[in-house]
């Protein structure tokens, strides 16, 4: 039904604004059919449908618009394949699962006639970019496109390639030789980076993407709640790898992927043990769980080119407990309301380190100790744009922190609350969240909510 109720949507646009209406009534079907979130998950054609749709609709409306913003006239991406720029991967069709040869592909903005999208490639890239290589008048590749230049004469000819931002920096330097090698002198002057255009591309959600990620973000908490269960895990028997291995071969049979290999930690009561692994390096990489674990996992998958990234508590109950114990739900709140502190912040144009900075004072001020490593989510987990703190970084992160908040961009909050628990020895628990949301530019928003608890295992 979920399907069924998108494809409609996008055939009939007097629909749009009942699609809240809509989504509910797909998840309440789902419900009374027995099945869940995941028994909507789309089939190889049907995403590969879904992913031209939506990047059409980008190079069709959101790109004109970031051009017109960072001034930039003529956009230029150059890739040989399986050495692509990671922007140039996004652009691709859905059934071009790398570039061909050499691509280039030119964006072009005329203040007249809109946005010329040019492939200067022996083919067409798909339905999104006109193949403008005529071999038999233009042998060289390099010619071909210094004419589309010359023609166009752009005032500016922007590059893939930034100090700070890594997606942004994809031009390598045999392609950028060869480029300034062939370019005519008077055009030469006229290169710039495209940093702006490229964190903006990678960064701003359109429409159609923001319909997708509550099902997205909806996924991957229903496969959590089936990893965290009685049903896998049995305590004084499985293992953390055991659980890991379990999430990676779930997704796998759900025809999605994961883009990082998931964790799964424990916090316990160990007389003599009052420390934090701060790191994955030092964190002990198998454990069998037992009853009165407190365990954390971090967890994303891919859909549709998009990705999750979410970290989640679950605590095993001992023998005669019939709920998760008040202290240890109270340490959560606190990270909960660190949650609050840190999107309260959001306001166009606020610089990642400002956030940053403003959030961890007020957290101070209500006594909470907390550190905050939140990032950009989109085509990549750990996107392009405003970088919020990092874990080891709590004084700000230079140039990727100085990147200003945009509406329409979504992000991992990410971050943690520290509190001693007497009941475990004056231990030092950390109760580490993760949830994905969107600012809007008046207000964040959770894409499927938040975790506002720590669940048992098993579930009343």
């Amino acid at each position: 039904m979920l399907l069924y109720i998108h494809f409609t949507q996008r055939k009939n646009n007097t629909m749009k604004n009942q699609w809240p209406i809509l989504l509910i009534l797909c998840f309440f079907n789902l419900a009374l059919s027995g099945q869940t979130i995941l028994d909507s998950i789309a089939n190889e054609r049907t995403q590969a449908l879904l992913i031209d749709e939506m990047l059409e609709d980008r190079m069709t409306h959101l790109l004109p618009k970031l051009m017109q913003r960072t001034g930039i006239d003529m956009w230029i991406l150059i890739s040989r394949e399986y050495n692509e720029d990671p922007i140039m991967k996004t652009m691709l069709p859905s059934t071009w699962l790398s570039a061909r040869r050499r691509t280039i592909m030119v964006f072009y903005l005329d203040p007249e006639t809109g946005l010329d999208r040019i492939a200067i490639a022996r083919y067409s890239v798909g339905k999104l970019l006109k193949g403008e290589w005529d071999i038999d008048v233009f042998p060289d590749q390099w010619e071909a496109l210094n004419r589309i230049i010359t023609t166009k004469d752009p005032k500016q000819i922007a590059l893939n390639y930034s100090t700070h931002f890594a997606l942004a920096d994809g031009m390598v330097k045999t392609e950028y030789e060869a480029l300034i090698k062939h370019l005519p002198e008077k055009y030469q002057t006229r290169v710039t980076s495209a940093e702006n255009l490229a964190i903006g591309w990678l960064e701003t959600r359109t429409e159609k993407e923001l319909e997708w990620y509550p099902t997205i973000c909806a996924i991957g908490h229903q496969i959590l709640q089936e990893a965290f269960s009685s049903r896998v895990i049995k305590p004084g028997i499985t293992t953390t790898e055991e659980v890991i291995w379990w999430l990676r071969q779930r997704v796998t049979d759900l025809g999605l992927s994961t883009w990082f290999h998931p964790s799964v930690s424990i916090q316990r009561v160990e007389p003599g043990k009052n420390s934090f692994l701060r790191s994955f390096s030092k964190r002990e990489k198998d454990q069998v769980i037992r009853k009165g674990d407190l365990l954390h996992v971090d967890f994303g998958i891919t859909y549709l080119r998009l990705n999750s990234d979410q970290q989640q508590h679950f605590y095993v109950l001992k023998d005669g407990e019939t709920a998760v114990p008040a202290y240890l739900q109270n340490a959560f709140d606190k990270a909960n309301r660190v949650q609050e502190i840190l999107t309260t912040q959001f306001t166009t144009g606020k610089s990642g380190n400002d956030i940053l900075k403003a959030a961890l004072a007020q957290a101070e001020k209500e006594g909470i100790e907390a550190a905050i490593y939140t990032h950009p989510i989109g085509f990549h987990g750990h996107g392009a744009g405003p970088t919020i703190g990092m874990w080891d970084q709590q004084e700000g992160v230079k140039g990727n922190g100085d990147y200003p908040l945009y509406p329409n961009t979504a992000y991992s909050i990410e971050l943690f609350a520290a509190s001693i628990i007497p009941e475990w020895g004056d231990k030092l628990l950390r109760i580490m969240l993760e949830e994905n949301g969107y600012f809007t530019g008046n207000s964040f928003k959770y894409f499927d909510g938040r975790a506002k608890q720590i669940f048992s295992i098993p579930r009343n």
